[in-house]
């Protein structure tokens, strides 16, 4: 072998380290701008709005018709309250209300003598004032003709009393005529309390139809922990019921990816439960706070999450709330991890542009 050829052999091949590093260029490059055109986070879970079943009267559960983690459809029936003490209260204000409206027209009628005995009272006040009238103008006569002869003083004094006993028979007569206007008492106060037993019959029949407690839409119940013959207490949850009518992944981003995303962003999740199936979202709304954690007061009531670096300045998390297209009711549980791909379109980086300058 020449000599030549001996340099030749031990000069290094650089080719295939400088063919590396541009493979790995491009695949930095490549990877920062799928990053940046389609932000993607395995921070995420399935969620769903839940509610506390809670029944609005207490009372013993007679018929528990669902088991813990079972679907349940708009309408069906979930628990039922013993009825008996409301059916009770029903009967007694309908047998309280037909009573008064027997007791009604008797007062009427007692109210109807009363008051032809006030009017009749009236007309014996107006013949007591004629006559105590006519006994005043005869004596008013009489007085002046004594001294002349023509009256006797018998006949004067027959006067006086005369007048006088009508006087007295006016007193009574007025006497009585007040005391039966005073006997006119009326019908209102019953037809008032006619109403009040209206109302407590519309009560009675309300918690009688609350004592039996049915699905307000289509869903799963869960936390389950009573049977049949616990007592209930009205506005107290019994389980939770996840609304299954709608499915959600809540994807945390960093705050640097949010620039280019919009409620209606298209986005691509799948759960960790089950890698192989795809579905199809839109972006419903994206938070607006976190609590910061930096030491200061936690905003009451903000995501918490949590920075998994605490020594070096990461990027700020915020929550983007996804719908799901068709969800699988079979795979989607409440707290599931998720990840999700975000597809931000044109007129976003415009608008995202826009908005910044």
């Amino acid at each position: 072998m020449s000599a030549a050829n001996s340099g030749a052999a031990k000069r290094p091949r650089t080719w295939p380290a400088l063919l590396l590093i541009v493979l790995t260029v491009i695949a930095v490059i490549a990877v920062i701008w799928r990053v940046d055109t389609a932000p993607r986070t395995d921070d995420a879970y399935a969620y769903a709005d839940t509610i506390g079943v809670s029944p609005e009267v207490s009372g013993k559960i007679v018929n528990l018709a669902v088991r813990d983690n079972q679907a349940v459809k708009q309408g069906d029936l979930l628990f039922e309250i013993d009825p008996r003490p409301y059916q009770y209260a029903l009967m007694r204000a309908k047998a309280s209300l037909a009573q008064l409206d027997a007791q009604i027209p008797l007062t009427q009628r007692s109210v109807n003598a009363q008051t032809y005995g006030a009017a009749a009272a009236k007309s014996a006040v107006a013949r007591a004032q004629a006559a105590a009238n006519q006994a005043s103008d005869t004596l008013a006569r009489m007085a002046p003709l004594i001294a002349k002869g023509y009256v006797s003083a018998d006949d004067l004094d027959r006067a006086r009393t005369a007048q006088r006993s009508a006087l007295a028979e006016l007193a009574a007569a007025q006497a009585q005529a007040r005391e039966a206007e005073a006997a006119v008492s009326g019908v209102d106060a019953l037809v008032a309390q006619r109403a009040v037993l209206q109302a407590e019959i519309e009560t009675a029949q309300l918690n009688l139809e609350y004592a039996t407690v049915r699905a307000p839409f289509d869903g799963r119940v869960v936390e389950l922990r009573t049977q049949v013959g616990q007592y209930v207490s009205a506005q107290k949850p019994v389980f939770t019921l996840i609304d299954t009518r709608h499915w959600y992944v809540i994807a945390n981003l960093r705050e640097n990816e949010l620039g280019r995303i919009r409620p209606g962003t298209p986005a691509t999740v799948y759960l960790m439960s089950n890698t192989g199936i795809r579905f199809s979202g839109t972006v419903d709304s994206i938070g607006f706070g976190v609590d910061p954690q930096d030491g200061g007061d936690s905003a009451n009531g903000l995501p918490n999450i949590q920075r998994s670096i605490n020594w070096v300045h990461v990027a700020q998390r915020f929550p983007v709330k996804i719908l799901v297209d068709h969800p699988d009711p079979r795979l989607f549980r409440l707290g599931t991890s998720a990840v999700a791909v975000l597809h931000p379109r044109e007129h976003d980086t415009v608008a995202a542009s826009g908005a910044q300058s």
